[in-house]
């Protein structure tokens, strides 16, 4: 059995992943340019599992970096995270958004056909839904974006899908991500990202250990039951889980299949909050401000298809998720 490549890997979703994979008996190899993401979460991986395995150091828009890992390595798939993933940082910089995450996915998939390996797990995002559709989302909605990063995930779609239409060897699967938190149980691994959070648990994680000084939620006018949007909120170790039902269903079925991971059912700002404060005992000062350009107002999934072909469904709670996001903060306060 080859190994499985794992780009992107020492990211939130892809550390996770890796654990959940070493702990299946999966060999991995692990590459990440480390751009928004740390090597220690490797080593973090490493410990957890008493399992190595190689780290290359190498960005998706170095080809011959990428052919160099197929040559030294037998690789039988690749599960693809790597990418720029902040919405703002998107809507400033698209050309730089377009040319990584487009780019660089391209190179990825030539480099995959150079050495005939043609079975992909891409993480996708429910931001593919756009605005147009109504939750819950299911997968045959038309896609469509509303910011540059969105459009990578749409573009990308597209490509993997025609790669399946024009190849009929190539087997993918699209997992469409709704709002993955919390943290594995040692604290070992979590959500770490570089300069202030983008994403709302490890921006209340930060407020609560004290290197914030106050929560902003934006907009609570929205027409939801407490005014503030609602997500669909899934632990990192249940989309982590999914990721290996999905490579071994890849492995059994050709083609292209977009499949969303998600509770089924979305929780609101003040929610989440509510249950922070639970898990780390104390209040979470927090203000409102306007709403952000682009925010939906609800966003959950239809969380079926996945329970179908995958025989895969979210195990943990939102009090689990805090609860571990606040234990992965404690121990780590100053990230890894």
């Amino acid at each position: 059995m080859g190994k499985i490549l794992v780009t992107g890997g020492t990211g939130f979703i892809g550390s996770h992943t890796c654990v959940e994979l070493l702990n299946e008996g999966y060999e991995i190899v692990v590459m990440d340019n480390l751009s928004n993401s740390k090597l220690e979460s490797a080593n973090r991986v490493q410990q957890l599992t008493n399992k190595i395995f190689k780290f290359y150091e190498v960005d998706m828009l170095d080809y011959d970096g990428m052919c160099k890992i197929f040559e030294e390595n037998e690789i039988d798939a690749v599960i693809h995270f790597a990418g720029l993933k902040a919405v703002g940082e998107s809507v400033q910089k698209p050309l730089e958004y377009y040319n990584n995450n487009i780019v660089g996915t391209i190179n990825l998939l030539k480099v995959m056909n150079k050495y005939q390996c043609k079975t992909m797990i891409f993480s996708s995002s429910a931001t593919v839904y756009g605005v147009d559709n109504r939750p819950p989302y299911t997968e045959d909605m038309q896609t469509s974006a509303i910011n540059p990063y969105g459009y990578t995930k749409v573009m990308i779609e597209q490509i993997l899908s025609d790669i399946c239409v024009a190849d009929s060897e190539w087997s993918v699967v699209s997992l469409r991500y709704f709002n993955p938190i919390g943290a594995n149980k040692s604290g070992l691994i979590g959500e770490d990202p570089n300069g202030i959070p983008n994403n709302l648990v490890p921006y209340i994680a930060q407020v609560a250990i004290g290197k914030l000084e106050k929560l902003n939620i934006y907009g609570n006018d929205y027409d939801t039951p407490d005014g503030t949007g609602i997500r669909d909120y899934i632990h990192v170790v249940d989309l982590a889980k999914g990721h290996i039902s999905a490579l071994a269903y890849a492995k059994k079925h050709k083609g292209f299949e977009p499949i969303n991971l998600g509770t089924g059912s979305g929780s609101s700002v003040l929610e989440v909050v509510a249950s922070y404060e639970k898990a780390c005992e104390k209040e979470i000062p927090k203000e409102f401000a306007p709403r952000r350009a682009g925010d939906l107002a609800v966003s959950y999934a239809n969380a079926e298809k996945a329970k179908r072909l995958l025989n895969w469904e979210a195990k943990y709670n939102l009090d689990e998720m805090c609860a571990d996001s606040w234990n992965f903060t404690v121990k780590n306060p100053n990230g890894l």
